[in-house]
């Protein structure tokens, strides 16, 4: 989930940390090739990045699986008379 940066910290290690506007951080390193953010060596390129959004892990993990709402209840039986996606009318059969 997209959160925007509103702030930073250094950790105990002295790496930059964005924190998001969740309340989650998030490490913003800059070890190419690797990790290649040139921005957070400065105090004026972290200021150019405020409100620039990162996808926070954390709220992702948080949000219930989506997928799971979209499938069918085991109590309730799908429609008998619905046309199974697999298999195509017959010519001049509505679906």
């Amino acid at each position: 989930m997209k959160r925007p940066i509103v702030g930073y910290h250094l950790d105990d290690e002295g790496s930059w940390v964005a924190e998001l506007e969740c309340g989650h951080g998030q490490h913003v390193r800059h070890e190419p090739p690797w990790q290649v953010r040139p921005w957070v060596t400065s105090p004026e390129g972290r200021a150019r990045f405020l409100g620039y959004e990162l996808d926070c892990v954390e709220c992702d993990r948080e949000q219930p699986d989506e997928k799971a709402e979209d499938e069918t209840p085991d109590d309730k039986a799908p429609d008998d008379k619905a046309t199974p996606v697999h298999e195509k009318p017959e010519e001049g059969e509505a679906r």
